[in-house]
């Protein structure tokens, strides 16, 4: 079998699959036959990403770069190991991350290493040690530093590409402040950057969320998280964000001298985006039963050029799509030119699986009328545009496109979220797919055991509190039957 015929036979595949019905099938085959990840590596949870995955978190990846530079972030970057005294001077901390961490304990032909090195699972054990050498006066501070890298863990649940696995990318954000308030504005301010790329740049709407002390940061005094709705009911947690008081700065000397001459230790937050997680998220929330709709923004090709070639005017056409290219690239749009042997409807099938945002088709025809047809994969429509016109119409219909898909995720947001104050209650709103508002007498307590009988009866978690709104507790704990100290939310997650 031809490599054509074999992308023709598996470009099918996806067709008879309805993604709100079989989410789970859907997922699996999307990643197959657009080549997005190859789970044929031979290692559980470590998979490779083919270049059209990869193109698109890179610009994912730069989208987040511009908006922390912006911000006064600094880039940096740390080795991959981590000495295993560093890992275990946060006591804490380390309590959290030892169950998934990867251990290297020796080199060549099993000669051990005098100390166990870990693949980091996070980096501030890695990162504080250098700090507590670069932070001298409170002249040196605000520090906020982020690095782009791979982290690994060694996940516990089920792998799946994007969604969970043992190595993942992502951005990490760490940062020092004099003060307490000026690392709760960090906080708000790295609340803002999510708002603003995941929902602003990518279309993914999202619930921001205080996490409960029982799912905080190991080592930190409160975590708060973005949480958005996959196309099975359940949510995923993206970019979170952690107060890590000075517990961190305790733990490896992070002091400095203040204005009046004293010493003092430092206060610190960090900053997660997983951007591998967050392309899982996008990919599943935009897609259709016809493959990927990526929003134009941050499709590796945002246009692509189909030649409808007829026996003896294929020469002109093919030098009337080149020109086109060209004119689209020299104007900045990521373009290109499918001059595959293919059928122009193989063509067609194959870019809309790939999620392409616009394709432009040119036959004879269109070369005597002097224009193209215009086709827009977010809704599937087709229209014809004067050649001199092309550059401005397709500038306008990106960001239409990227509205459309931003409305359209926005909309399932719609009606999410039930009142529930029963444990029936809250099960039956997670069977319908929704998020359920619940009274509860404390998250501040770890250990509570009300969350535990919520999460064994109903498979659903407390997500936390909602801190993008205001809200005041009432009613009684569904579990103990105490007055409720919190509204959460509970919902069945990856």
């Amino acid at each position: 079998m031809s490599s054509s015929d074999k992308n023709k036979e598996s470009k099918q595949a996806i067709f008879h699959i309805n993604k709100e019905e079989n989410f789970p099938d859907w997922f699996g085959e999307i990643c197959r036959v657009a080549e997005l990840a190859d789970i044929r590596y031979g290692v559980k949870g470590f998979t490779p990403f083919p270049p059209w995955s990869y193109m698109t978190m890179d610009i994912m990846f730069d989208f987040y770069d511009t908006a922390l530079k912006r911000k006064r972030h600094l880039p940096m970057l740390f080795p991959t190991v981590i000495p295993e005294g560093n890992l275990t001077k946060e006591t804490e901390h380390v309590e959290g991350f030892t169950p998934s961490v990867f251990w290297i304990g020796e080199i060549g032909d099993g000669e051990k290493l005098e100390e166990r090195l870990a693949l980091r699972p996070t980096s501030e054990t890695a990162i504080y040690p250098m700090y507590s050498l670069w932070i001298r006066s409170w002249r040196d501070m605000p520090l906020k530093r982020y690095q782009r890298c791979s982290v690994f863990r060694s996940e516990i649940k089920s792998t799946r590409p994007f969604l969970r696995g043992r190595e993942f990318l992502w951005i990490e954000s760490h940062n020092v402040f004099t003060t307490h308030e000026g690392a709760l504005a960090q906080v708000m301010e790295d609340i803002e950057t999510t708002k603003e790329v995941v929902t602003g740049d990518y279309g993914l709407p999202i619930m921001v969320f205080k996490r409960t002390q029982w799912d905080k940061f190991p080592g930190g005094l409160n975590t708060y998280a973005a949480d958005t709705l996959m196309p099975d009911g359940k949510v995923i947690q993206l970019p979170s964000t952690h107060d890590l008081g000075d517990n961190f700065a305790r733990a490896f000397d992070i002091k400095y001298l203040n204005e009046n001459n004293e010493t003092a230790y430092a206060w610190q937050t960090c900053y997660g985006p997983a951007v591998s997680r967050m392309f899982g998220a996008l990919i599943s929330v935009h897609g259709d039963d016809k493959g990927l709709r990526l929003p134009f923004k941050l499709a590796p090709y945002q246009v692509v050029i189909i030649p409808i070639i007829k026996g003896k005017n294929a020469d002109a056409v093919l030098e009337y799509c080149k020109k086109i290219e060209q004119t689209l690239d020299k104007a900045g749009f990521r373009v290109h030119l499918d001059d595959c042997d293919a059928t122009p409807g193989w063509k067609y099938n194959y870019w809309e699986m790939k999620g392409v945002p616009i394709r432009v088709e040119a036959g004879p025809r269109d070369i005597k009328e002097e224009q193209v047809v215009v086709f827009r994969r977010d809704i599937m429509k087709r229209e014809s545009v004067a050649l001199k016109d092309l550059k401005k119409h397709i500038k306008a219909l990106g960001k239409e496109i990227d509205q459309t898909l931003k409305s359209q995720a926005e909309a399932k947001f719609e009606g999410l979220v039930v009142d529930a104050d029963t444990i029936g209650q809250i099960e039956d709103a997670m069977d319908k797919g929704k998020i359920a508002r619940t009274p509860l007498c404390t998250i501040e307590m770890e250990g509570l055991s009300c969350d535990e009988e919520i999460k064994d009866k109903t498979g659903g978690e407390i997500r936390g509190t909602r801190i993008d709104i205001d809200e005041k507790a009432d009613g009684v704990c569904p579990v103990c039957g105490k007055v409720a100290q919190d509204i959460v939310y509970v919902a069945r997650s990856y």
